[in-house]
């Protein structure tokens, strides 16, 4: 059986596990008013925060943690194997919060959550960089990518209507299952890489292939470069792609964390009136998340080469984030905030899925997963210092702080870009 366009069904199996993987983390962040009143009654607003900001730290230091450890085994055990045991494990962890009492238990749970989860990331590079021609990647970035806005679209508002119906309990139970339903056609389609899937056309797999061996001007292959970690970490360009994803996701976390607690804080909503509102902020992501892979795409098929694509793309998403993140000190109406988290979010979206293609931009694919890793890795370690600081920053209900420091952030990953990676092309090992 011959399938045409297998490599679309195989970005569209990792968008849905994006998806799912973000309606499991976004429970406990939608649920905590809920959680929080049952567990502490006796509690202020400002306890509760500092608490949820402990349990989320804890996660942020797993998923950092895991990040580098999924990077290793995606490049070890492959594609097929490193999503059946990031998702498998992130499930089970789901559904596991039901048992979860207090700080030590919750904290248990997410930290088994971050370390499983964090495959979902390097594996989708990994995925993407194995499936998908130079030109397409930042395409299928984007769509892989906006399956985390729809994750965050679709959560909010359907987790605070099985609010109705069910316990909180029982939620994390059921979208632990919807997980482990996914490895079913996981398992059938992705029976191998492209070279020796049986399923896919030739027509397909030449295209495949041919558009991930980068040729010079006389049209004689070059290797790959494939460095080992210590001489990997000793180029500039490794770090300007770590610096830019340290610096760029904090602003992700900041939103994802804690939409649900600035609406309840700020305008005093209960968890069906964030289901009403919180979800808007992701539209915004869903479409940056589009528009940054099609951009990066239209001006690839026109004959600009990668260096100008993805530094134009990935500046255009920061210029977009930089006002808006300082609007967000007086937004006024709730209705005007959501929007305006919306506009922030598709900056985001719109440079991230550049910024993850630069380890396939740069290196071979046995490396691709590692520097994800690496780079995952610092920047949930950034992203969980900007969520613990979050309580102190936001003292008596004042988010201008943390919405600052966002602003800054984006003009870090601007100058991580343009300066440490003077000119983006594959890399070729020194003399």
């Amino acid at each position: 059986m011959k399938v045409k366009g297998l490599r679309w069904w195989v970005i569209a199996l990792i968008a849905l596990a994006t998806v799912i993987n973000y309606i499991d983390r976004q429970a406990l962040v939608v649920l905590w008013p809920s959680i929080s009143e049952d567990l502490y009654p006796d509690k202020t607003m400002t306890e509760r925060k500092e608490i949820y900001a402990l349990i989320s730290v804890v996660f942020m230091f797993s998923y950092a943690f895991g990040q580098s450890i999924f990077g290793k085994i995606f490049d070890k055990l492959g594609t097929r194997i490193g999503f059946v045991l990031s998702i498998g494990f992130w499930s089970i962890s789901t559904a596991l919060h039901a048992l979860a009492s207090g700080v030590l238990s919750f904290a248990f749970f997410r930290s088994i959550l971050g370390i499983s989860e964090a495959g979902n990331w390097p594996g989708a590079a990994k995925g993407n960089a194995e499936w998908f021609p130079a030109t397409e990647r930042a395409f299928a970035q984007g769509l892989f990518n906006s399956g985390a806005a729809i994750g965050g679209i679709v959560a909010i508002p359907t987790i605070a209507f099985l609010t109705v119906y069910f316990s909180w309990q029982m939620i994390f139970i059921i979208i632990g299952l919807v997980g482990l339903l996914w490895l079913v056609p996981w398992l059938i389609i992705v029976k191998a890489p492209p070279k020796k899937h049986p399923w896919l056309t030739e027509i397909e797999r030449e295209y495949i292939l041919s558009g991930q061996e980068e040729k010079s001007d006389t049209e004689t292959k070059i290797e790959a470069y494939n460095p080992e970690v210590k001489e990997l970490l000793g180029r500039k360009q490794s770090w300007g792609v770590i610096i830019a994803s340290a610096a760029i996701d904090p602003i992700w976390w900041l939103f994802v964390f804690w939409i649900p607690i600035y609406l309840s804080e700020v305008y005093n909503m209960d968890v069906k009136a964030i289901g009403i509102y919180g979800w808007v902020p992701y539209v915004g992501a869903m479409l940056g998340a589009w528009f940054g892979g099609l951009l990066a795409q239209n001006r690839l098929k026109s004959g600009w080469n990668v260096n100008k694509t993805r530094k134009m793309v990935i500046t255009l998403g920061c210029l977009i984030m930089l006002p808006a993140l300082l609007a967000l000190s007086n937004p006024g109406s709730p209705v005007a905030a959501v929007l305006i988290m919306a506009a922030v979010l598709f900056g985001f979206q719109t440079a991230i899925g550049n910024v993850q293609t630069l380890p396939s931009d740069l290196y071979g694919k046995k490396t691709v997963g590692t520097l994800s890793g690496f780079s995952g890795t610092a920047a949930k370690l950034t992203g969980a210092g900007l969520v613990a600081l979050v309580p102190m920053l936001t003292t008596g209900g004042n988010y201008t702080p943390a919405f600052v420091i966002g602003a800054s952030l984006a003009f870090i990953v601007m100058a991580s870009v343009w300066v440490l990676i003077p000119n983006i092309e594959p890399l070729k090992k020194k003399n």
